[in-house]
């Protein structure tokens, strides 16, 4: 049976901040470069779910402006809308769809 005093191969003991067992929060955060965010002032808390909230009109905008630009491109295509088959009327029902979609990854 071997001694109980024996910790290691050939008897060695543990060396460093951590050979007395457990390690704490403020020895860890001294050890080598590391530095706990908290500290170093790199931490940014998350923001509560209240404050994260879109108004009423926000998602009634989304999707008005994503059905409005799809209805000019399609009556531009119908030739319905005043004047001639434009690329402008393309061009704005692009913008639109463009602007819904960039407003919906914004909704909360």
């Amino acid at each position: 049976m071997a001694p109980k005093g024996r910790t290691g191969p050939g008897r060695a003991q543990r060396k460093g901040a951590s050979s007395g067992g457990r390690t704490t929060v403020a020895s860890r955060s001294r050890i080598g470069r590391y530095t706990a965010p908290e500290q170093s002032g790199k931490y940014t808390p998350p923001v509560p779910k209240g404050v994260r909230k879109s108004p009423r009109w926000f998602g009634a905008a989304v999707l008005g402006l994503l059905v409005l630009g799809v209805l000019v491109i399609l009556l531009n295509y119908l030739t319905v809308l005043p004047g001639a088959t434009s690329a402008w009327y393309l061009v704005a029902g692009l913008v639109m769809i463009f602007g819904g979609f960039v407003m919906a990854t914004r909704y909360h």
